[in-house]
């Protein structure tokens, strides 16, 4: 069982005090400091763990709020290590930010409260099953996990420990993506029957990694076995780590399960189809043979129907203009990091009544997930939204492997009648690693 701090046990108690499990709720001030600002003593802190590309990011994000403090940062490389340490000390002026190598020795500081967990795709099931048994709340990149298995591990072990837990689908904490959203649950565009959802398309060559696809001696900054950790043994080169990992199969699911936690989340909230999933997906995919290392479909069409009778069209490479737009009979709306288009245009001049659905309104995803580790309620992206959002992407690139149709029980999320397919839902770890 994991072992709970005191400070945790009375955030719990703070929320269940609020009750605030259903619905929005506002600290008091009492529990946050003088005036509500956040006394130091009362800030969630946080270990960074994965602090390159994306993790860095997420690192500044948590660094801008005041009522979080980053205590520690975790990373395999040497340099992302080094990066991270001196931006959190630059932030608070001293040189308190301790470093670590491996993250077991992280999760056993009882003065974490919370993690950030930045990782590569096939490392996701075991960091996050392993925070959630030592106790911390967790915020975890998208996709929820590198196969379903491993995804639904999570889910699992979140829901056991009493976590807290927030995906990146920072879409939902946009208010152009919660405004479409809303107008589509409400009717404004009729009935829907079908959506598009545009990602993009190709293996980007990040850093001209790319070129860099021979076997070559890892780098001494970087820990190239643990890299591997839960992954089939391969041999180091540029092309296989950072960034570009993700073209790699054993490692991501290319474009498509990159962005299936963004636009094809966005997509399922605005259907509100949250907790379900489709019936039936196929899907068919564009290779690049002569790579060495990238094997992850470059272009894709995947089709997901739903019971309800609405058809899901995702694509990466055959559409310039990304975003998810629905199609309903009374018209359609558009949605993209870039705005908001609708027909007729009179849409978007619509209020949401206070009688009809209306989500969450949070303008900082990383915000609101330190509001909701004060609270202990859900967040706007939980562990089994995370996962359906994903099934979509999972079951399609399963199908483009297994060239078959795949038949999808949404209540019991199982593949039905189909053996090979079946067996795609997971796949086996290097030993030793094993989810917690």
């Amino acid at each position: 069982m994991p072992i709970i701090r005191r400070r945790r046990e009375f955030l719990k108690s703070v929320g269940a005090a609020l009750g605030a499990a259903c619905c929005p709720a506002i600290v008091p001030s009492s529990a946050l400091g003088r005036d509500g600002a956040v006394s130091p003593g009362d800030r969630i802190t946080v270990a960074c763990i994965g602090t390159g590309w994306q993790g860095g990011n997420n690192v500044q994000s948590f660094l801008e709020e005041t009522g979080a403090q980053v205590l520690a940062v975790c990373d395999i490389d040497s340099g992302h290590l080094e990066t991270a340490r001196q931006t959190v000390n630059a932030k608070y002026g001293n040189q308190d930010c301790k470093t670590y190598h491996f993250f077991e020795d992280v999760l056993a500081r009882k003065d974490i409260d919370a993690v950030m967990l930045a990782v590569p795709d096939h490392w996701h099931g075991i960091l996050s099953t392993a925070a959630a048994a030592a106790g911390k709340d967790i915020y975890g990149e998208k996709p929820l996990a590198h196969n379903f298995a491993e995804a639904r591990a999570i889910c699992e072990a979140v829901e056991r420990y009493g976590c807290v837990w927030q995906t990146g689908s920072w879409q939902r904490s946009r208010d152009d993506f919660r405004f479409a959203c809303e107008l589509v649950r409400n009717g404004r565009i009729g009935k829907v029957s079908r959506v598009q959802v545009v990602l993009p398309g190709g293996l980007t060559d990040f850093d001209g990694l790319g070129n860099q696809d021979s076997p070559m001696p890892p780098p001494k900054t970087l820990d190239y076995e643990r890299w591997l950790g839960p992954a089939p043994e391969a041999p180091y080169c540029p092309a296989r780590v950072h960034k570009t990992w993700r073209w790699n199969l054993d490692y991501g699911g290319g474009m498509l399960m990159d962005w299936v936690g963004h636009h094809v989340d966005t997509a399922q909230w605005g259907l509100g189809y949250d907790h379900t999933g489709p019936a039936e997906v196929e899907g068919t995919g564009e290779f690049l043979p002569s790579h060495r290392v990238w094997n992850a479909p470059s272009r894709f069409k995947v089709t997901a129907r739903y019971s309800t009778g609405v058809t899901m069209l995702i694509t990466g490479g055959y559409e310039n203009k990304r975003g998810v737009t629905w199609y309903g009979d009374e018209g359609w709306i558009w949605v993209d990091r870039s705005g908001i288009e609708a027909q007729p245009r009179s849409l978007l001049a619509s209020r949401i009544r206070p009688d009809e659905i209306r989500y969450e309104r949070s303008t900082n995803h990383y915000h609101q997930f330190l509001e909701c580790v004060r609270t202990r309620r859900p967040t706007l992206a939980p562990p089994a939204v995370a996962l359906r959002s994903a099934t979509p992407g999972y079951l399609g690139l399963i199908s483009i492997l297994t060239g078959t149709k795949i038949k999808w029980d949404p209540g019991k999320q199982r593949i039905l009648n189909n053996p090979a397919a079946e067996r795609l839902l997971s796949r086996p770890m290097r030993a030793p690693w094993r989810l917690s």
